[in-house]
């Protein structure tokens, strides 16, 4: 089962979403009809911005289906296919699409391709203490405070905040790095996203998790770093983003996520093994069914993230019935 520590611990630096950016439930998302008599154990692998998530929905399940257990490991999005590979897990979280090798090492291994589906959106924030004056930042910037490569078209590396057009004390105060470590699917998305395929310079701090990110910033005046929005505390702030210098910077608002303005939008994805030749394990099948429910997507935004409209649920469940 869950554990109750843990649960209270994730809880801590998990706080509510603002309340002047709560999502809004599609009205028209289906409502969850359980099976009765469901039993077993379910265990979920992977993305560390999905835990607490993950850790939600578990304990509403087993609210629904006591006679359920559910076991959740979230050390980054890179454990999750070798565990369903090793058959480990049921469940692979990634907050990254999985890529062509680990693909191709589980097509070898089985014969086909695991199944995905995208249960959830995510906004990548750049966050700065809450005392930072910086009112927003274009991509090329991003990138030339977090890359050594500049690949995204700025001209100097950025190392203090002057350069971002601070003064008084910012103006010599260096930007001090925070970042997730290579097993992170954040660390990739941002590292394909906001750094256009570069590479972190050598004095990005890397943390072992999310909640440690913003914790890092949110103690460092002069900090950045990224993370998933719903990682966000009172002691930092998500910068709005511009595209580029032509274009307007754009929050990290669940609603920039929908319309796709917001330019590190995500979804969160589970990965599962289903033979074309068998139906979905009915555990999982279950589990999948609650979190593309309004039910399922309500403990989405008590996570922090923004639910998905029905036409992208309906897609996602009609992959349950192929």
């Amino acid at each position: 089962m869950v554990q109750p520590l843990l649960t209270v611990l994730l809880l801590l630096v998990w706080p509510a979403a603002a309340a002047d950016d709560v999502p809004r439930l599609d009205p028209d998302l289906p409502h969850y009809r359980p099976t009765q008599g469901l039993t077993g154990t379910l265990t979920a692998v992977g993305s560390d911005t999905m835990l607490v998530l993950q850790t939600l929905v578990a304990e509403e399940f087993r609210r629904i289906h006591p006679r359920v257990t559910i076991e959740i490991e979230g050390k980054g999005s890179s454990t999750a296919p070798p565990a369903l590979l090793e058959n480990t897990a049921q469940i692979a979280n990634m907050s990254r699409r999985i890529t062509g090798g680990e693909a191709d090492a589980f097509v070898e291994r089985f014969g086909y391709q695991p199944v995905r589906f995208e249960v959830a959106l995510d906004t990548v924030g750049v966050f700065v203490h809450s005392d930072n004056p910086i009112s927003s930042l274009t991509v090329a910037q991003v990138d030339a405070i977090f890359s050594r490569t500049l690949r995204c078209g700025g001209e100097r590396s950025l190392t203090v905040w002057g350069q971002l057009g601070l003064g008084g004390d910012w103006e010599r105060a260096p930007i001090s790095l925070y970042g997730r470590n290579a097993a992170s699917g954040t660390y990739g998305y941002f590292r394909t996203h906001a750094m256009c395929r570069g590479d972190y310079k050598d004095t990005v701090k890397e943390q072992p998790g999310s909640a440690s990110v913003v914790q890092g910033v949110e103690n460092d005046l002069y900090g950045i770093g990224y993370s998933g929005i719903g990682y966000a505390t009172a002691g930092v702030r998500a910068v709005p983003i511009a595209r580029n210098e032509a274009s307007p910077p754009i929050a990290a608002s669940w609603e920039n996520a929908a319309n796709g303005r917001y330019p590190f939008a995500r979804f969160l994805e589970i990965y599962v093994n289903k033979s074309p030749e068998r139906s979905f394990d009915p555990l999982v099948r279950e589990y999948l069914r609650f979190l593309l429910s309004a039910e399922g997507q309500q403990v989405v935004i008590r996570a922090g993230f923004h639910p998905l409209d029905a036409a992208t649920v309906n897609r996602q469940l009609a992959r349950l019935d192929e």
